[in-house]
């Protein structure tokens, strides 16, 4: 439970992420409010039924920690071990797995959750077979070409297709738009993306809006940051207008599929800010929450769902909603959920929805996979390309790439800090969690105030610390893979790779956290003798961007050392094994900074 955000402490109170219920945000307040490091901690808060005593806050709580068998850990208190899996429901006296995420520790070793959380166990879960005999007709053609849109001559489309880096296939494609007036949104929507300050479409959306609003299945490719989001809300704001109201025990007519908990939030988030102003209500269906409000949210009737797949799943089997209203399906970060494995979860999903229906899908890159699943989902998709299949950084981001030892690693993050420290945002990512929970406790050790996130911790307080981040009352945010994709935080200064990462894919996605929306930034990257099988392909990339290539890169692409494994690790093993410390504060963030503030 996480007391710094009273969503959480007060069971009846979903209604923050409830788009029908939603009113002024309220302030999250870290730390005892805006107080600055270094003032007093803030007063212990007790836990409720659990006999815990105080929250460990800025403090380490009081007891002992003992390792639990299982390669996570526990938190004994007064005796009693207390071990909390990724799904954030607690597991007394035994570990188990969230539905996304993996292992959790602590003593028994047994499994947590209805079924487990365990993914085989999503697997085996069998879901009501459907009949899509004798459908009812829907409509999904809400486009409307502008006039000034159908002034355009073909070889006017072409320079700006050119100039924008778009690349289109399939049959009859429309036209581009310039400005958001010509994608006829409703009033409301324009005044909402004026309110926000967007100056014109990106390319993704120039294109992407009239493709979605044919009602035409889509493949969408463009590099993260790069207004995905926006563009297949917006059209689904249009759909889910134009069909008839919800009665109660129907399902939602929009599902977005994500593959992190970060970024179905982030993309409820959005949906809100349009939502609201229209009377469409949604609701984020995640792991490592409660289900009951997210039970309630879906028995009260909701447009649309935004979810990860697992949980969803859960709710399915347990009939806690159906897909039967489904007519427009979402995949975002579709590379992204298969690399974590969640094909079968997909599929088992795709089977509850009417064939008939308008399908997105949504990709920073097209590895074969992708398209393989692509071909068996959709049919006769338009698909639109922003810049090359090629991989690519981007070209915002100024890269610095150092070759070190890994002895070097730590005395350079804390000269570079020192160096680029003043308050702005900095995104550290390791590897494993091992290594992220071990940076950050030394770090807030040496006085820098850096907070982690990981696949270990509790969702309260992944919340939490992205809430310190986003207001800079924590500038500093270590973390693993879990936040490189889809993690939206504004004015993010640099990104360190203190560990690189098992693929360029990941380096790209790791350092597009900075440089968004137009703006600059830069990512320091610590390369070891143990990386140089990928130095050819970073310099590739390194040299498409424009970016310096240092001799000493350059003369371990040359040598080629095959990698004898660093501290890094593997992070395609996410959820086994880390310092799996079970609170709602855990581990490294529970460290106090240290008397020695550097900054």
């Amino acid at each position: 439970m996480n007391r710094y955000d009273h969503r959480y402490a007060d069971p009846d109170s979903y209604r923050q992420r409830r788009s029908d219920l939603v009113g002024p945000p309220p302030p999250i307040m870290g730390r005892g409010g805006p107080a600055p490091y270094g003032g007093p901690p803030p007063p212990p808060a007790s836990y409720p039924g659990r006999g815990l005593g105080a929250a460990p806050g800025a403090y380490p709580p009081v007891g002992r920690f003992d390792g639990g068998r299982g390669g996570g850990g526990a938190i004994r208190f007064g005796g009693r071990g207390i071990s909390k899996g990724h799904s954030g429901g607690d597991r007394r006296g035994g570990g188990g797995r969230g539905f996304d995420s993996g292992r959790g520790g602590g003593r028994g070793g047994g499994r947590g959750g209805r079924h487990g959380g365990h993914r085989d166990d999503l697997d085996n879960l069998s879901l009501p077979k459907q009949d899509f005999g004798n459908l009812v007709p829907f409509e999904k053609n809400f486009y409307v070409e502008s006039p000034s849109i159908r002034a355009m001559t073909e070889t006017e489309v072409k320079m700006y297709r050119a100039r924008r880096e778009i690349t289109v296939e399939g049959h009859d494609v429309p036209r581009p738009i310039r400005i958001f007036q010509e994608a006829n949104f409703p009033d409301y929507c324009l005044e909402v993306i004026a309110k926000l300050g967007f100056v014109e479409p990106t390319p993704i959306q120039a294109q992407g809006w009239p493709m979605a609003l044919k009602g035409r299945d889509l493949i969408g490719i463009a590099e993260t940051g790069s207004g995905k989001t926006l563009s297949y809300l917006l059209p689904a704001f249009v759909h889910v207008s134009a069909q008839p109201r919800l009665v109660q025990g129907e399902g939602p007519i929009v599902l977005v599929l994500a593959p992190t908990r970060e970024l179905a939030v982030q993309i409820q988030e959005e949906a809100l800010k349009f939502g609201s102003r229209a009377g469409i209500r949604s609701t984020c269906i995640y792991g490592g929450a409660p289900k009951g409000p997210q039970i309630r949210d879906l028995r009260r009737g909701v447009e649309i769902v935004i979810a990860t797949p697992g949980r969803l799943i859960d709710m399915l089997e347990a009939q806690h909603t159906n897909l039967r209203r489904v007519t427009y399906l979402v995949l975002d970060e579709a590379d992204r959920m298969l690399d974590m494995g969640f094909e079968p979860q997909i599929r088992k999903i795709v089977t509850q929805i009417r064939p008939d229906r308008q399908t997105l899908y949504w990709s920073a890159t097209w590895p074969r996979e992708v398209e393989t699943l692509a071909r068996q989902f959709l049919r006769n998709p338009y698909k639109v390309i922003i810049g090359s299949l090629e991989l690519k950084a981007n070209q915002s981001i100024n890269q610095v790439v150092e070759v070190v030892t890994e002895a070097e690693k730590y005395n350079r993050l804390i000269k570079l800090l020192k160096e680029v420290m003043d308050g702005s945002r900095i995104l550290i990512f390791t590897e494993t969690k091992k290594g992220c929970d071990q940076v950050t406790r030394q770090l807030r050790m040496d006085g820098w105030p850096a907070l982690s996130i990981h696949g270990d911790k509790n969702q309260s307080e992944r919340d939490w610390v992205l809430a310190e981040f986003r207001s800079g009352r924590s500038p500093i945010m270590t973390a693993t893979d879990v936040a490189a994709r889809g993690l939206d935080v504004k004015d993010i200064k640099c990104v360190v790779n203190y560990d690189f990462p098992t693929s360029l894919e990941d380096y790209v996605h790791r350092i597009g956290r900075t440089g968004r929306a137009g703006a600059r930034g830069t990512a320091f990257t610590f390369f070891t003798h143990s990386n140089a099988k990928f130095a050819r392909d970073l310099i590739k990339i390194l040299q498409e961007a424009g970016q310096i290539v240092s001799p000493a890169l350059s003369g371990l692409a040359r040598s080629a050392a095959p990698s004898f494994g660093g501290s890094g690790g593997n992070f395609r093993s996410r959820g086994r094994g880390g310092f799996g410390i079970r609170s709602s504060i855990s581990g490294s963030n529970t460290i106090p900074l240290g008397s020695k503030r550097l900054w």
